[in-house]
């Protein structure tokens, strides 16, 4: 198959874009990378199988789409994939019936866009970019007891400010925006980088971590998110994927297609609440040989069944 593929290209995503990119060079017979302007005449000349576009929002919003339905007319196949749900739904909505076949990693925007007339939906859930986030031996600086990279959405905040006075006390890094939202910020201030993490970075950070924390962000509409009431959050953030593929244990929350894609308790482990995670994190930090152990054979799952490259290939062999 011959793809044209069009990235996001935004800060938060180079980490997947670049890891689309080479997972397509890998299971494609020929790979272009292509941009909002000059797309459609870049299509008609190249004369791709498909033309893939990831999240889409920022390049081709709903009132930018006419090169979209050129490159239709052509007779090329077009996709786009939401990696970024259901956080946007009230604004993808808008834009999924203009594509083919629209591609999301939230299992729970499916029954969304098929409302919207899609006939062609199907769940493909996010992957390691396997290049980036792998094991190796962090510099010094780069080792903590526990860390949390992300923006400081609402229901993190109220997480992290419940459990403050205790984590104060651990060697601690927490970095992303907006995280002075927090009521107990002056105590932990001097643990907070405020500003986000490159993926090369974030891979350092986790390699020189004992125990990474994934939090997902709230599916509630308001607040923090644009979002479709019907839709749902049942799948897993690209966190989930990236800590474990670096050999670090992973305290998580629970998602519903956590069940199906990892073992909980023997390759992640999880949290239900704040005095759980303050709970897990004292025990794993004083039984070493058992969080190495769950952060192995969560390498070991992810290198097996959830690489950028494994999904590719599945998206690849969905469309032949």
């Amino acid at each position: 198959m011959r793809v044209l593929y069009i990235p996001q290209g935004s800060l938060g995503f180079d980490a997947i874009d670049s890891g689309i990119i080479q997972a397509l060079q890998r299971c494609a017979s020929e790979v272009h990378v292509g941009a909002q302007e000059g797309l459609l005449q870049q299509a008609a000349a190249i004369r791709p199988d498909l033309v893939l576009v990831l999240n889409g929002l920022y390049t081709f919003p709903p009132d930018h789409l006419e090169q979209i339905a050129a490159i239709r007319a052509l007779g090329i196949k077009t996709a786009i994939w939401f990696v970024d749900d259901p956080y946007m739904t009230a604004h993808t909505v808008q834009i999924a019936p203009a594509y083919d076949i629209v591609l999301t990693h939230e299992r729970g925007t499916i029954p969304l866009y098929q409302q919207q007339g899609c006939l062609q939906v199907h769940h493909l859930p996010l992957a390691v970019n396997e290049t980036v986030f792998r094991p190796f031996r962090a510099d010094k600086t780069y080792e903590y007891e526990v860390c949390f990279i992300g923006v400081a959405f609402w229901n993190r905040v109220e997480l992290i400010d419940s459990i403050a006075g205790q984590l104060s006390k651990r060697k601690l890094f927490i970095a992303g925006g907006h995280w002075d939202r927090l009521k107990q910020y002056p105590l932990l201030a001097s643990n907070i980088h405020p500003e986000g993490i490159a993926p090369e970075a974030a891979a350092h950070y986790y390699n020189g971590s004992k125990i990474v924390i994934n939090m997902h962000r709230s599916d509630v509409p308001g607040k923090d998110n644009q979002i479709e009431a019907q839709a749902p959050g049942l799948s897993l953030n690209p966190r989930t994927y990236d800590v474990s593929a670096c050999a670090t244990l992973q305290l998580t929350d629970i998602r519903d297609d956590l069940f199906s894609q990892y073992r909980p308790g023997y390759e992640i482990e999880t949290y239900g609440n704040a005095q759980e995670l303050l709970q897990k994190i004292d025990y794993y930090l004083t039984h070493e040989e058992e969080r190495l152990r769950i952060a192995m054979r969560g390498l070991y799952r992810t290198l097996r069944d959830h690489t950028m490259t494994t999904r590719i290939a599945t998206l690849l062999n969905l469309l032949m």
